[in-house]
């Protein structure tokens, strides 16, 4: 099939380049012609493993194009995919703002018979408004087909040629069935639904998730209290097969660029029609308090954090993945800086994109060891494969004091004692002090 994407972010690239890998002939399209140049070049604008390599693999066989022209990239498309960002807006509703763009874009040079399907996250209702805007510019009937997407970032490539399931929703059995053929080399189950409940299913999917990290992070928060371990707790209940254990890691709470605004999203969606979803409401607040839980627990070690030099290891809201957004770093930073503190942050891939959001309010550093050196406190934030792996007894030989906070539970406790002195601050897990 010959299909246009519109948009180049993790969402557009990534299944650009998958749809490619299955024979599909695939053009993706964006306004930023740097973002095309180097797409062209073969390089990713985007940080995420597996993209470059399918991207020039798929270019040389001539399967996937770029361009920045609507003219040139939707020229004989039977289905274009729209996957543009849905930021948040002010008042906690998704801002369409670029959605409004693409269907004015594309409206110029639709053919009869085009499919138009919307990839991007957006409140129920957006895809029969999308329809009527097309519609309104282009004075043809067309068809509208939602198809949310559930990756992961730092995983796109997997979640995408092995995702669990295909949601696509349709009033429009022919368009359903084309959808549903253009996926069908990947294999995985496909679920047909109303527009609507597909719309509704990202939403519900993602607020569901975030809630259950703010569930396991009330938990940890008691365990400390109590005297409990969170994560023999998590392993427990996670065994039980109508709770499952994904999602039950302790720690700092959930950033990027889905949970915080989808929930939101999702809670102004039932205000509108006068429903409370006060549980929403208890997720957010759950989560705003545990991105400060570090702050919290070195102004109750130090007791002043003027002077008191932190080296914070892990800028980006997860590992593998060189996005800022809602990152707890971000909380994490302005909280130290303004209580006095030195900061020293050291990320493997985000620090470029941390200098732009969070300025010269903190120093960066290009290795862990020299983030460490001279600090009074280590803050882990974000659980990248390389910061489990740390050699914890060079790690606090080269600190004025040998103190960890662990904001992701991703050190072994073997490696901590194997200090000769060292004191390890977790979430909802003992403290060890040697």
């Amino acid at each position: 099939m010959k299909i246009a994407v519109l948009g180049t972010g993790y969402v557009g690239l990534s299944t650009g380049v998958c749809l490619s890998e299955i024979g599909h002939h695939v053009t993706c399209i964006d306004i930023n012609e740097e973002k095309i140049n180097l797409l062209r070049q073969g390089i990713s604008p985007i940080y995420e493993p597996g993209v470059e390599h399918l991207l020039a693999a798929n270019t040389g066989a001539g399967r996937l194009k770029f361009t920045s022209s609507h003219r040139e990239g939707l020229n004989g498309a039977e289905i274009i995919l729209i996957a543009v960002g849905t930021p948040q807006g002010e008042d906690g509703a998704a801002d369409l703002t670029y959605l409004e763009q693409a269907a004015k874009d594309v409206s110029q040079y639709l053919i009869n018979n085009t499919i138009i399907v919307i990839k991007s996250t957006v409140p129920v209702g957006t895809n029969i408004a999308f329809k009527k805007l097309v519609e309104s510019h282009s004075g043809l009937n067309i068809t509208i087909v939602s198809n949310p997407e559930f990756l992961r970032q730092g995983s796109a490539i997997q979640d995408t040629m092995k995702a669990d399931r295909i949601i696509i929703g349709s009033e429009n059995k022919q368009a359903a069935d084309k959808i549903s053929a253009m996926y069908r080399p990947l294999n995985v189950p496909i679920i047909v639904t109303s527009i609507k409940s597909a719309e509704l299913i990202k939403y519900a999917a993602n607020a569901f998730l975030a809630t259950k990290i703010s569930y396991i992070n009330e938990i940890a928060n008691l365990c400390e209290v109590v005297g409990a371990d969170v994560e023999d707790v998590a392993k427990g209940i996670g065994k039980d097969k109508r709770i499952g254990e994904s999602f039950l890691n302790a720690g700092i709470g959930y950033g990027g660029s889905c949970f915080p605004k989808d929930v939101k999203a999702l809670l102004h969606t039932a205000g509108l029609h006068g429903r409370h979803f006060s549980l929403l409401k208890e997720t957010i607040a759950i989560n705003s308090y545990q991105r400060e839980l570090l702050v919290t627990k070195a102004v109750s070690r130090f007791g002043n954090l003027k002077d008191i030099k932190i080296a914070m290891l892990g800028l980006s809201f997860k590992p593998e993945t060189d996005d800022m957004r809602e990152a707890p770093s971000i909380t994490i930073a302005g909280a130290l800086s303004k209580l006095g503190a030195e900061v020293v942050a050291y990320d493997p891939a985000a620090t470029d994109r941390a200098k732009e959001i969070i300025g010269d309010s903190i120093k960066y550093a290009t290795t862990v060891a020299e983030a460490v050196s001279g600090a009074n406190a280590i803050f882990l934030v974000t659980e990248w494969n390389e910061f489990k792996q740390l050699d914890l007894v060079a790690l606090v030989g080269k600190m004025k004091q040998p103190i960890v906070f662990d904001g992701r539970n991703c050190l072994a406790e073997e490696r901590i004692r194997a200090c000769k002195s060292i004191e390890y601050y977790p979430v909802g897990r003992p403290t060890i002090i040697i």
